[in-house]
């Protein structure tokens, strides 16, 4: 782009004076050389007065911002950007960025101008003698005219937490700053404000950067506003301390040809394309910035150490890209070189890996990798995190055993970081890496990232199980594994590693009441699905409920684990866990609480049957709760089958007040099971009594139907000539045999005869004693004869 005539630029708190030299080329003055001697200088100046002022907001971070709010131009922004400008005074505002995306940042911007002074061309005379600055060519312009006044930065920062929202921050934040000039300061120094605003305006920390001597600079919002308000005051009452602002360059070849001139300016695009490389770098340079103040990036020096060195990588480019800059454009703004040699650099850094697409998809992974590890050890309590192998080493000593969780794929070496340092030594690889990330890492994998929260679970139920285990302490370390990717439970004993595999017991899979009595309650447990293989007993705590102090019973490994010892109708919370070698798992609490039955079972029954009922009766319970009273009894029976459990038989009920009932209706000749519960009204039931199995006898008859019924009995009373009695099987006392014996003696006197009284029964016996005898004897004398009658003779 071609040049010609006067130039204005902006002076950036540089120290121009009228009549000074300045070379365009590199936008840099020349000192201590003029073309008029002093005086004659003095004697050709006009001068006007030309008073402004205003302020505005500065929103925005960018150069392009920052450099509108200055009045720099194009070629003079390029210039900055390639270091050729050194600024001062207010300007070093164009070297203030943030250094954390997590700032809302406003900045107020104060501007006035004074007076205008120009020298008047036509007077000057003849400039020959000073040749010598047109044949060196050490210059290109000379200053002509100067504008005075003052620029002055406020920059409010406010931190921005992550439960807040930045947009909404930096919108309140701008509608602070924008009301500066019309706050005013009450007698005691304080601000008129509301308590509110007092309290936003706490939370924001100022800089200054400014053309005004003041005592001293502002740190906070009020001090701000003071020194606001004190501004206009500091540039004199005839502006006397007002310093260049913008200042006339005319060219040397004005004055002679044979002057050096600037043949080209750099084009707006090729600027804009060296500002953007350069406000990428920085952007970068707040995200590594906040990477590294994070507490994982401090704790895991794997994480820190990538990020430090791509950091230092990042800077290295950005100084060879501006020194190579500030080489290019004197020699292209003075017809050295074209303008393509700039694009050309430009294409050759968009292809290099310093290309932003491939820097920020690097600093992605890594922020990725940091909230992942964050994550992670954000869920571990009762955890210590260290740094290094020798930390390690260290704490696993002082406790009998350590369970730490590694992280074992932070040290993975990062091939990209090789190619960006390859890039700087200008000694290119043919392996370099083509993507700033391998796609294998662990952290873009769901399966691997699913293994590491499984574990990491595991491992935080597991140390917070055991968080007063004064035995066993529980650590957090990166360490290289090749052989475990992502992450590993590893287990120190003694402070030597024992398994690098380690799988910690988790809670139990369910644990439910199956049995609740009034003074135990049977919890029925599954194993856990993790680590069940290193279970050596379960742990069941027990405490009523809206109490604290859990009591603990250990029980073998089982399926069923019954609590006793508990108080009748009372409400209690019930949890369990595994217990192993090296520690107890979590627990696996009941769902809500447990309430035990209301008293104990009635006492021990006693019951009697008839062919059609039976008599229960029984005692009281012998434990109650407390403020438990029994209302009334329920009375069950059913029909036992040995093939139906006990509660799935169809029983019936009977409610009673008392202790005892009759239960009637029942079948002859069958057998029943009978229990009794009691009922306690609001509080519940009580458990059931051990039943008590009771047969009822047969059905009753009358003689002539049982006649009927049985021809035994028939011939039996037909041998008797009809003659029979019949007893009442449903008398237990002995009238019934009183009866009897009046009968047979009634009917002995009806016939003649008397009773059978006990003379007549000794008389009887002896009658058949005699006969007995007799009849012996005969026998006897028959065998005798007969033997006699078979002997033979000799």
């Amino acid at each position: 782009m071609e040049v010609s005539g006067t130039m204005e630029v902006a002076a950036l708190g540089r120290p121009f004076s009228l009549g000074m030299l300045y070379d365009c080329r590199k936008d840099s003055l020349v000192p201590g050389i003029t073309l008029w001697d002093r005086e004659d200088l003095k004697d050709h100046i006009g001068e006007r007065p030309q008073h402004y002022n205003d302020c505005d907001i500065v929103a925005s971070e960018t150069i392009e911002d920052k450099s509108s709010a200055l009045n720099v131009e194009a070629s003079l922004k390029a210039s900055f950007l390639g270091g050729l400008v050194q600024v001062g005074g207010s300007a070093k505002y164009l070297n203030d960025s943030k250094t954390s995306k997590n700032h809302a940042r406003v900045t107020l911007n104060y501007q006035a101008t004074t007076k205008f002074q120009e020298l008047s061309m036509d007077h000057l005379g003849d400039v020959k003698k000073h040749q010598f600055v047109f044949d060196k060519g050490i210059a290109t312009h000379v200053v002509t005219g100067i504008l005075y006044g003052a620029q002055a930065f406020f920059v409010f920062d406010r931190e921005v937490s992550v439960n807040e929202n930045h947009q909404d921050i930096q919108g309140n934040l701008k509608v602070m700053i924008k009301n500066i000039p019309c706050l005013s300061i009450e007698g005691e120094g304080s601000l008129k404000m509301e308590d509110k605003d007092k309290a936003n305006v706490e939370k924001l920390s100022c800089r200054f950067f400014g053309d005004f001597l003041i005592p001293k600079p502002p740190t906070s919002f009020q001090d701000a506003v003071e020194v606001y308000q004190s501004l206009p005051k500091l540039l004199g009452a005839n502006g006397e301390n007002a310093v260049p602002v913008k200042v006339w360059l005319l060219p040397l070849t004005c004055l002679d040809s044979s002057a050096a001139k600037l043949v080209r300016q750099i084009s707006i695009g090729l600027v804009e394309e060296c500002q953007s490389v350069l406000e990428d770098v920085s952007d970068l340079e707040m995200r590594f910035n906040d990477a590294l103040r994070t507490q994982t990036a401090q704790q895991f020096p794997q994480i820190g150490n990538k990020l430090k060195t791509f950091k230092q990588k990042c800077s290295q480019f950005k100084l060879e890209f501006q020194r190579n800059l500030a080489k290019k454009l004197p020699s292209i703004r003075g017809g050295g070189e074209e303008e393509a040699v700039l694009a050309e650099e430009l294409r050759k850094t968009c292809s290099s890996p310093f290309n932003s697409k491939d820097l920020n998809e690097w600093m992605d992974c890594k922020e990725r990798e940091i909230y992942t590890v964050m994550s992670l050890t954000d869920m571990m309590t009762n955890t210590k995190i260290v740094s290094s192998q020798t930390d390690l080493y260290k704490e696993s000593f002082k406790a009998e055993q350590a369970v730490c969780f590694v992280f074992t794929s932070l040290g993975r070496d990062e091939p990209y970081l090789s190619t960006l340092s390859n890039y700087l030594q200008q000694t290119p690889k043919p392996d370099d890496a083509q993507y700033p990330h391998p796609p294998d890492q662990w952290y873009n994998s769901r399966r691997e990232m699913e293994a590491m929260r499984h574990k990491a679970k595991l491992f935080s139920d597991f140390a917070e199980a055991n968080k007063e285990n004064k035995n066993i302490t529980f650590l957090t370390v990166g360490l290289t594994n090749e052989t475990q990717k992502g992450a590993s439970i590893y287990l120190y004993t003694g402070g030597f590693s024992v398994n690098e595999d380690f799988e910690p017991s988790s809670k139990p899979a369910t644990v439910t009441g199956s049995d609740i009595n009034h003074n135990s309650v049977t919890l029925k447990i599954s194993p856990p699905r993790f680590g069940a293989e290193d279970i050596t007993s379960y742990s069941v705590e027990y405490c009523v409920r809206g109490e604290d102090g859990w009591k603990q019973e250990t029980a073998p490994r089982a399926e069923e684990v019954t609590v006793s010892g508990l108080s009748p109708n009372t409400e209690y919370m019930f949890r369990c866990r595994a217990e192993t070698l090296v520690g107890a798992g979590p627990a696996n609490e009941v769902s809500g609480s447990i309430q035990t039955l209301p008293c104990s079972p009635p006492g021990r029954l006693h019951v009697e049957s008839t062919s059609r009922e039976i008599s229960v009766s029984w005692e009281k319970p012998a434990e109650l709760g407390q403020d438990v009273h029994v209302l009334s009894y329920i009375v069950e029976y059913a029909e036992p089958d040995h093939q139906v459990k006990e509660e799935d038989l169809h029983w019936e009920q009977m409610m009673r007040r008392t202790e005892k009932a009759i239960i009637s209706g029942l079948q002859p000749e069958t057998e029943y099971a009978v229990r009794v519960r009691c009922d306690c009204g609001a509080a519940g039931r009580s458990k059931g009594s051990i039943a008590v199995n009771v047969g009822t006898t047969k059905r009753d008859l009358k003689s002539k139907e049982y006649l009927k019924e049985s021809e035994e009995l028939r011939v039996l009373v037909a041998r008797c000539h009809g003659q029979y009695h019949v007893f009442n099987n449903e008398v237990k006392d002995r009238s019934q045999v009183r009866e009897l014996l009046d009968k047979i003696r009634n009917i002995a006197e009806k016939n003649g005869g008397s009773h059978y009284t006990n003379e007549k029964f000794q008389k009887r016996r002896t009658e058949e004693a005699i006969y007995t005898t007799e009849n012996v004897s005969q026998e006897v004398q028959q065998r005798e004869l007969g033997r006699g009658n078979t002997e033979k003779p000799l």
